[in-house]
């Protein structure tokens, strides 16, 4: 894979291609994250089916009390600086140095800070072996810091394959360090050895990839603006954090590490199935948008028709993953994790609307308003936070349900107070996404009766009964909603237009046939 050489000889960014080149690359870096993505979502399945039967409920669970505070302080880069350096319509080389050594700085500070409060940790969650990661994964902080800048300029770039690549054999080398420290009795250790095999690999590849040197700080080269940005995206990014996060600290405090290991697979598989459709198109998504944010109508265009396809998908994956959760769990994790498959239950409901919601950031940062996103996450993070409060008598399921009824509730509101600044509000919203979650619920609720004289319950709790019942639920399912998307749209319009975007997307393809904004409105 070629290296990028980011800046030229005048220190001005290389220009990535001409304004009306940007839809190919886009296309084609969409190909190669979503690829990307499939390949990374192999990778933790496999790992998820060894490890859950090499480890225990309590080592992921006194993992994750560290976690979900390092995690935090670990992304200060990635979700600050990263968007900094994209978003810009101009960029220099002194202004990617100055960065360069800001994050440094930074990294160091919160590495010494985060293994300082090591004890504070352990106390909090009544448990001393939070002590001793704490410290170790401190060191991880400062490693995974290094590279951040150096990916911002990759994707920039829009080099999302090599970007995608990168991530990809990181992830490969976590697993392959956790498995192998786990088969060793390594125990949680195996996890934090994980953590550090993959920070690592990820710095050396980045570093390799993107062949710049930063050059000592300089001032009065327009780094100011781009610190104010970074601030923004990532006092946004703190308080998303916090409310995402606020759930794994209200289970570890309130119950045990045993119940945060159930709790926290659920949740991760939760997260996963929409993380994988939305996480890895967002630096495309942002590096597209922002050179279209002078032309509201092509945004508005884009937006509205990415929606649609992300409702398609999301909608149908909700609903199916409600209806066979309980037996994905039994299949990928085992037997010994049912208490897991009966709160990923409760979070599929959820799951299409948060799909959606995890959209909402690409119209604030693509027009450059990253402060409006922040006072909606302060919203969004008190009405979350409440309801996890109202749910935690209920336990690890409450809070499940809280997540989904969360999603629900601010999806629209959200997107009103996003578009308005283009003209984009709730009833292009819900024209983009409503037939597809009619659909999910009428072809949801026809199954869901079947179901019930399929009698899978009684079935034994074996991998082989739970392969069948998903196989079995999930066709049933995929027919009704297809049969409920096309009579909905009085044809298959919705049908067409993601198998060309598929077909756009295969690397086989070399010209483009397929606007991502699809035919106007």
């Amino acid at each position: 894979m070629k290296p990028v050489i980011p800046f030229g000889a005048s220190g001005a960014f290389r220009p990535v291609a001409a304004h009306n080149q940007l839809r190919r690359l886009a296309v084609r870096g969409a190909a190669a994250t979503v690829s990307a993505a499939g390949l990374s979502l192999g990778v933790q399945v496999i790992s998820t089916v060894v490890l859950a039967r090499l480890l225990t409920p309590s080592d992921f669970g006194v993992v994750a009390m560290v976690t979900t505070f390092s995690m935090l302080v670990a992304s200060f880069g990635l979700s600050g600086f990263s968007e900094a350096v994209i978003q810009p319509e101009e960029l220099n080389r002194f202004q990617a140095s100055n960065l360069f050594w800001v994050t440094c700085g930074i990294g160091l500070t919160l590495m010494i800070g985060f293994a300082m409060s090591a004890s504070l940790l352990a106390r909090f969650y009544r448990n001393s072996l939070v002590a001793p990661i704490a410290v170790a994964l401190a060191v991880s902080i400062f490693i995974g810091g290094l590279p951040t800048i150096h990916i911002a300029l990759l994707k920039r770039a829009m080099r999302f394959s090599a970007v995608s690549a990168n991530d990809l054999v990181a992830r490969a080398f976590n697993t392959a360090v956790t498995v192998l420290m786990a088969l060793r009795g390594w125990g949680y250790w195996a996890l934090v050895a994980g953590i550090f095999a993959q920070v690592i690999s990820l710095s050396v590849g980045a570093l390799w990839l993107c062949r710049w040197i930063p050059s000592l700080p300089r001032r009065g080269v327009g780094t100011r603006a781009l610190l104010k940005f970074a601030a923004s995206v990532y006092g946004r990014f703190t308080a998303n954090y916090f409310v995402h996060n606020f759930d794994n600290l209200l289970v570890g405090w309130r119950f045990s590490a045993t119940a945060l290991g159930f709790y926290k697979k659920a949740y991760d598989l939760f997260a996963l199935s929409a993380s994988q459709l939305t996480a890895p198109l967002h630096s495309v998504a942002l590096a597209a948008l922002s050179r279209l944010s002078q032309e509201p109508a092509r945004l508005r265009r884009y937006l509205a028709n990415s929606l649609g396809i992300l409702a398609f998908l999301g909608m149908g994956l909700g609903a199916t993953l409600t209806l066979v959760g309980q037996a994905v769990v039994r299949l990928v994790l085992g037997p010994g994790w049912s208490e897991s498959g009966r709160i990923f239950e409760l979070f599929g409901p959820g799951i299409g609307a948060m799909l959606l919601y995890n959209t909402v950031g690409w119209i604030h940062l693509s027009i450059g308003k990253p402060g409006r996103w922040l006072r909606w996450t302060l919203i969004d993070s008190t009405a979350t936070v409440l309801l996890f409060i109202l749910a935690l008598p209920w336990g690890p399921a409450g809070i499940a349900v809280a997540w989904s009824v969360c999603f629900w509730i601010l999806l629209i509101p959200a997107f009103w107070y996003a578009g308005r600044p283009i003209q984009f509000g709730a009833p292009q919203f819900m024209a983009a996404v409503w037939k597809f979650v009619v659909a999910a619920l009428m072809a949801g609720g026809l199954t869901a009766v079947s179901i019930r004289r399929l009698a899978f319950s009684a079935m034994p709790a074996s991998s082989s009964a739970a392969l069948e019942e998903i196989i079995l639920v999930s066709v049933m399912f995929l027919i009704l909603y297809l049969s409920a998307v096309v009579v909905l749209h009085r044809g298959f319009a919705p049908l067409r237009q993601l198998g060309s975007l598929l077909v756009e997307l295969a690397p086989v393809r070399r010209t483009p046939v397929l606007e991502l904004a699809t035919k106007k409105s």
